[in-house]
């Protein structure tokens, strides 16, 4: 990527003036932290002042604690960091702060899923069925530390349970109800949830799908479960016959007017556990922290993404993707939420346009691959929708194509901040995204977040500057994990971060910065091609082969070679009606070429019917690069979405 990146969007006045972002800048220097003439100054203080940046921040957004902090920051060097040691607080309280302090008519929550009518929650409403569900907890003996599951899409009685649950001090887990039984139990089975919600069934892409009897299945085999809460999403399905099972109605009717609980807690207090993907055993459970959690969910909504009260701020996600949380998350910023549960594209892929436009959403955020099939299917929402309310689309996933940043500013609208952000499930949050002050440049994700110093590294520990490299993260930050589940020495935690680099967290991205502070992912650094020893992310071939019409989706990985070197493959999926000809093969190698390198050009190119992803939605290289080094087939398959495919792809590559 060079410097010269064409810009597709400034900001103007009102987000060089008035944007989150600038108000906090103006107020730091109001509080005598110093001046900052733009953002880069801004980040460059952020990380060699950690302790006075994240405290700054603690007193800007406002976090609610019944104690005060002693000390910001406590063993510096990672892991093991400590933040806010002394303060007492509670994450679901700072979260519904807005409804607390008696702005209780707004609204909070919009649900829009294909199983039933719209639901639309005041706060007041929000804050009541939050206090009416934990009395329904505390009765089964819920308390501070246990764990309650969810298997449920994204409703109001998710949001609901994540709040009644984290404000007795309880730890939440969720999954998507597509999740498969084994799935399931390979999370929570780890954890041994207390009590489970469960969504009676769903519908998806205009079919009903009943989960009574993998409901009961769950209650058999997970491990100290002691109650499930049904939830009735689809009424004709039969309610269970098992005294183990309890109706979510009944629940908040029979404690309706239950005042709200918030235990006071330390920072560093669970919230929440989420899950690496699995695809090669058992998920890693990763325990976020409250502190960490609100605190960089409020820097990265409020201030980067721009999000405030009047707000209406929707995410395209399940509940078994981080990106739930962060959304979840939202609701500190006053915004209402807007959730969606059902299928983007039924009845036709237009349907989220067509939500944004009817509920005037002013923050959207999807996965870039939907923004992809939008580009390929010839959308041009902003011609036939009016979405003038919309002021900001966010993007995560998988990269986003120079080409998808030209759709989104010919297409949806020239008056958008697009932010194409980079994180993970590992810190439930982003290590680099946008900036309302910042320009957007076609193909780049716009800086890295304040109080990150993440850089790029070769392989042998130095700054890799502007080339490409292992996307590190050199001081501590609040959202790192508080641990792992079952790792009481944390090994399995170092072992996870800490290995490649000592003293230093390495993601494991392939990331490149250029010269103006902007950054390129370059997709997963452990699915890097080396052929002819020349470092290749996969992303800069997705970028020339998903562009291409006869091209529905892709998959790269590298196959070793006799001689010890290493050569590329590339997995294709055609588009309705094409066919892999001599012609489109010569098409795609010329490209590859010519757009990114010689080296870049696959050694052989096979269509498949379809590309294995994961349950998050992204792609698994390091299956297929298992099978081509002769591992077989060694994935747990219950982490895939798709787990036929693996065997798809070994058939057509003869293995």
């Amino acid at each position: 990527m060079t410097t010269e990146a064409a810009i597709l969007w400034q900001p103007g006045e009102r987000e060089r003036t008035r944007s989150a972002m600038a108000r906090y800048r103006d107020w730091l220097e109001a509080q005598g932290y110093g001046t900052f003439g733009d953002y880069q100054a801004l980040h460059r203080w952020s990380i060699s002042h950690p302790e006075d940046f994240w405290a700054s921040l603690w007193a800007y957004t406002g976090v609610i604690a019944s104690q005060p902090w002693e000390t910001v920051m406590t063993h510096p060097e990672m892991p093991g960091t400590r933040w806010f040691t002394g303060a007492r607080l509670n994450f679901a309280e700072n979260l519904l702060r807005h409804a607390l302090q008696g702005e209780t008519t707004e609204q909070a929550v919009v649900e829009i899923t294909e199983s039933r009518e719209p639901v639309r929650l005041d706060r007041a409403t929000l804050l009541g069925q939050v206090a009416a569900l934990q009395a329904g907890l505390r009765e089964l003996g819920v308390t501070a530390g246990d764990r309650v599951a969810a298997v449920v899409g994204n409703t109001h009685e998710a949001l609901i349970g994540m709040l009644a649950t984290t404000g007795l001090g309880a730890i939440w887990s969720s999954a998507s109800p597509d999740f498969g039984v084994e799935a399931i139990v390979d999370r929570f089975g780890q954890i041994e949830p207390k009590v489970l919600l469960a969504a009676n069934g769903y519908r998806y892409n205009g079919k009903v799908f009943d989960r009574s009897e993998a409901n009961r299945i769950l209650a058999d085999r997970l491990p100290g479960l002691q109650r499930v809460i049904h939830i009735p999403l689809l009424p004709d399905v039969e309610p269970p016959l098992d005294n183990r099972f309890l109706s979510w109605p009944e629940i908040l009717s029979a404690h309706a007017g239950s005042s709200p609980v918030f235990e006071q807690l330390p920072p560093d207090h669970p919230v929440y556990i989420l899950y690496s993907s699995g695809t090669t055993g058992l998920p890693k459970c990763i325990v976020h922290g409250a502190a960490g959690m609100l605190l960089n969910h409020s820097k990265e909504l409020l201030l980067h993404a721009d999000i405030g009260p009047g707000d209406r701020f929707m995410y395209f996600t399940t509940t078994g993707w981080m990106m739930w949380n962060w959304l979840a998350s939202g609701l500190v910023t006053g915004a209402c939420l807007v959730l969606f549960d059902g299928s983007p594209g039924y009845p036709d892929l237009d349907r989220l346009w067509d939500l944004l436009e009817q509920e005037r959403v002013t923050h959207f955020g999807t996965s870039a691959k939907y923004l992809g099939q939008c580009r390929k299917q010839g959308l041009d929402p902003g011609q036939i929708h009016d979405l003038s309310a919309l002021r900001a689309v966010f993007s995560t996933g998988s990269p986003l194509l120079p080409e998808d940043f030209d759709w989104v500013y010919q297409h949806v609208g020239r008056h958008l901040m697009l932010s194409s952000i980079s994180g993970g499930t590992d810190i439930c949050g982003c290590f680099v995204g946008g900036c309302p002050l910042l320009p957007v440049r076609r193909g780049e994700i716009q800086c890295p977040m304040l109080g990150v110093d993440v850089r790029a590294y070769t392989p042998e520990g130095q700054d890799a500057g502007q080339e490409r490299g292992e996307l590190v993260c050199l001081q501590p930050f609040p959202a790192m994990p508080v641990r792992f589940w079952n790792d009481p020495d944390g090994s399995r935690y170092r072992k996870a971060y800490f290995s490649t680099f000592d003293g230093v967290w390495a993601h494991g991205d392939f990331i490149q910065f250029t010269a103006h502070g902007g950054a390129v992912i370059h997709g997963r650094s452990d699915a890097t091609l080396n052929p002819g020893g020349v470092r290749i992310g996969t992303a800069e071939i997705y970028r020339q082969v998903e562009t291409i019409p006869e091209i529905a989706d892709s998959l790269v990985v590298g196959r070793p070679h006799p001689d010890g070197d290493v050569e590329v493959v590339l997995l294709v999926v055609l588009s309705p009606g094409e066919a892999l000809t001599p012609k489109l093969v010569q098409t795609l190698r010329t490209r590859i070429r010519t757009k990114a390198s010689p080296r870049h050009v696959p050694a052989q190119i096979v269509d498949v019917p379809q590309i294995p992803y994961t349950r998050s939605g992204k792609k698994v290289e390091l299956a297929v690069a298992r099978m081509l080094q002769g591992q077989g087939q060694q994935e747990n398959r219950d982490a895939l979405t798709n787990p036929e495919s693996l065997d798809q792809i070994a058939t057509a590559l003869g293995i």
